[in-house]
């Protein structure tokens, strides 16, 4: 049944270069990542984004109770409806929609994510992160590595930082071209992530962005420099050893403590 499915789809549907469409083709990729929720309960509802023609779908059901999808895509929408008659679809842009309007309670997040806004639908589940405790899904290897990325690392940026405020990563598995239709021309991963324990910040989270966003755009820079102008040249607070360093070099836990420093000033 299920390599039929897959078959079936390759021949009625073909995959839309605008919508950053890779159809996976390799079955047992898509019941590992539909293993990634092992450990949650099958009470909580999942969201699936980007279903497609419902290679991870198929999976998910055999274990969810409680799946809802959303795609953008008519065509995909039409074939879902048609070959998974009881599922409940979502016709919509992710990014778009008001996740409080899906779910009452806590819910999980899904899917082989389009690559060309796979940042944009971390940042977006960012939003929601005290109704989503869990995160997984396959996309570019090099975003997957930007989010599970460690301070000293190239990959280290603005998403590890802010994702990595309120959840821990794992970096799963990389995933080649080859299984895909078409191939992308890059390599894919599988990440998830999990809600991490803390339930507040101990300072301003609009400042702390700020200043995450400021440092790493100047991220050759030390933090002396790449923040003179958000608090003036002259400013006495740069006598900390902590302006000494580069962006990349900061943990989350120091970003949380020098945000707490510029408030003070």
């Amino acid at each position: 049944m299920n390599e039929q499915i897959n078959s079936v789809y390759r021949r009625e549907i073909r995959p839309k270069k605008d919508l950053g469409q890779h159809f996976l083709k390799d079955l047992s990729i898509a019941r590992r990542i539909a293993d990634t929720l092992a450990d949650v309960p099958v009470d909580v509802p999942v969201l699936e984004v980007g279903p497609g023609t419902g290679v991870l779908t198929q999976f998910l059901l055999e274990n969810r109770h409680d799946l809802t999808v959303v795609e953008v895509d008519t065509e995909s929408v039409q074939y879902l409806k048609e070959h998974y008659p009881a599922l409940k679809i979502i016709e919509a842009d992710f990014l778009r929609l008001d996740l409080n309007t899906l779910f009452d309670g806590p819910f999980c997040v899904i899917g082989n994510y389009p690559y060309n806004i796979s940042s944009q639908i971390f940042f977006k589940v960012l939003e929601y992160k005290d109704k989503i405790p869990f995160c997984a899904g396959m996309l570019q290897k090099e975003v997957a590595e930007r989010l599970a990325s460690q301070p000293g690392k190239k990959a280290y940026g603005i998403i590890s930082v802010l994702l990595q405020v309120w959840y821990d990563f794992e970096y799963l598995f990389t995933v080649p071209p080859t299984v895909f239709d078409p191939p992308p021309k890059v390599q894919s991963a599988v990440i998830c992530m999990k809600r991490n324990a803390r339930t507040h910040l101990d300072c301003d989270e609009a400042l702390l962005k700020t200043v995450v966003k400021t440092a790493f755009n100047q991220r050759r820079k030390t933090m002396r420099n790449s923040l003179k102008n958000l608090l003036g040249k002259e400013n006495p607070i740069f006598a900390n050893s902590i302006f000494d360093k580069r962006p990349e070099q900061l943990s989350v836990e120091e970003f949380i403590r020098l945000t707490q420093m510029i408030a003070g000033v």
